[in-house]
């Protein structure tokens, strides 16, 4: 008998009927004998719609008020799935953020979870029930409903595998495992059966969208095993584990892409100390993640070009930023465009293995691809290529490191 955490996204509980699936599942599980902890996201749609009922009612709304009305649509889901199992006659009840609790700080909206009390839980199970619980929402301590931004169901469900000391917690999704790429754009993608923790934290946070990010850095630091799966198919997925779990590792296991990227160029910044610090403090005096970072000395040998790039969305916000301290920084021009996408080849193997860099710089330029920005961590290369060029720099990739599918 095992302790399961299951989870399942807004596709999976998008109506009564696939609700009802859900339930199947979790009744076949409590069959063969396992302790379960069901957490679900909203219906499909439903969030978007209560953001936008929020926008509608003003602009500039209370977020403590947003947390609110947005927190409604995983109380739907809960209670109908802990009907459906009762109707299958599977002991079953819900559980809201605060009634766990799940407690958090208080960013409304964007909330951090700080701990779980696991007593009323493990009351549930050791009732012989299933405990399903709301994703996405937790509680300040001043008893204010919060939310954890989105995609925070996924990171609920860890959190909680992580409390209740769960021997797995699996996520169900419209997919049914983690591909080498995006079987999209490369056809000969590959389900890979088991990535690393690390693996996945790079591939996440560079545009593969099966996990978010903060649940995945989450499960790496709590040691929680955590396997992806199809809502709609009974097939086995993708398990997320320690390196230890894996015994031979690729050199490089996957290819990731992120469209939404922006270049920004700081031309003839002046070569003084404390010059970049005020650049990139104005950044984040506006909150603008910035990403791939180079600097270069310019032309006249007295001041640097500084490149970097930012979140598309972001790219009015950097730019106004930026104008609005031409007092204390001090440069020539400022160059950007939109029209740029970020490729990655990931894989822990990197480590032990010399010529990665190699065999993507010469794939790239066999292909006629402009290299504009590099930069690297220990298991990931991430080159900046025009956007036109993103299908043709992924296929090319994929097939030179080996990925294709027989």
């Amino acid at each position: 008998m095992a302790r399961i955490v299951k989870k399942f996204g807004g596709t999976s509980v998008g109506d009564v009927d696939r609700i009802k699936n859900v339930a199947k599942r979790v009744a076949k599980a409590v069959e063969e004998g396992h302790e379960v902890v069901v957490v679900l996201s909203a219906m499909a749609g439903t969030t978007n719609t209560l953001v936008g009922y929020c926008r509608e009612a003003a602009p500039l709304h209370d977020a403590r008020e947003y947390d609110a009305v947005v927190a409604a649509g995983e109380q739907i889901t809960v209670g109908l799935l802990a009907i459906c199992l009762q109707e299958l006659g599977v002991p079953a009840r819900s559980f809201l953020g605060w009634q766990v609790p799940i407690r958090t700080n208080d960013v409304h909206g964007a909330a951090r979870i700080e701990t779980i009390e696991t007593v009323a839980l493990e009351k549930c199970l050791a009732e012989g029930r299933v405990a399903v619980v709301a994703g996405f929402q937790g509680i300040a301590k001043d008893n204010r409903i919060t939310t954890l931004g989105r995609g925070g169901s996924d990171t609920s469900a860890v959190a909680i595998a992580a409390a209740i000391k769960a021997d797995r917690c699996d996520i169900y999704t419209d997919v049914d495992g983690v591909y080498t790429t995006d079987p999209r754009i490369v056809p000969k993608a590959r389900k890979i059966n088991k990535i690393t923790y690390e693996e996945m934290l790079e591939m996440a946070s560079l545009g593969a969208k099966v996990l978010q990010t903060r649940s995945v850095a989450l499960a790496m630091t709590q040691g929680v095993r955590t396997q992806v799966l199809s809502s709609f198919e009974d097939k086995p997925g993708t398990l997320v584990v320690g390196e230890d779990e894996i015994v031979e590792q690729e050199v490089v296991s996957g290819i990731a892409y992120s469209r939404g990227e922006a270049k920004v160029t700081v031309v003839g910044l002046e070569d003084l100390p404390g010059q970049v610090s005020c650049l990139f403090g104005s950044l984040a005096d506006e909150n603008v993640n910035v990403d791939m970072i180079v600097q270069s000395a310019s032309d006249d040998g007295k001041s640097a070009d500084v490149t970097f790039t930012v979140p598309e969305d972001d790219l009015k916000r950097t730019v106004k930023a930026i104008e609005g301290k031409r007092g204390q920084i001090k440069f020539r021009d400022l160059v950007y465009t939109g029209d740029v996408v970020k490729i990655s080849v990931v894989g822990v193997g990197m480590r032990s293995h010399a010529g990665v860099a190699r065999i993507m710089f010469d794939t790239l330029a066999e292909k006629g691809i402009n290299i504009q920005v590099i930069s690297t961590s220990e298991i990931k290369i991430s080159v900046l290529v025009e956007a036109q060029y993103t299908e043709l720099a992924v296929r090319a990739l994929h097939t030179a490191y080996g990925l294709d599918a027989s």
